[in-house]
């Protein structure tokens, strides 16, 4: 079972395009929701997020993650 704390990092980050401005927005520091993605996408086997140096962008894999547990 996914714990929320990654999936609520996740859909800061795909709702705001930026690692940095979701974790402000957490409340956490920018290299800790890097290293909470990170984790997430080692356990569920997947890359989530394409990262690039302007941009972030969910993977489709991201975006049926974010679909399933976007209600919660």
């Amino acid at each position: 079972m996914i714990e929320l704390k990654p999936i609520r990092v996740l859909r800061a980050v795909s709702d705001l395009k930026s690692f940095s401005l979701a974790a402000r927005e957490l409340g956490i520091a920018p290299a800790s929701a890097t290293r909470i993605i990170a984790q997430l996408e080692r356990d569920l086997g997947t890359q989530l997020l394409v990262r690039t140096t302007r941009q972030v962008s969910l993977t489709s894999a991201g975006a049926t993650v974010l679909a399933q547990y976007r209600p919660l």
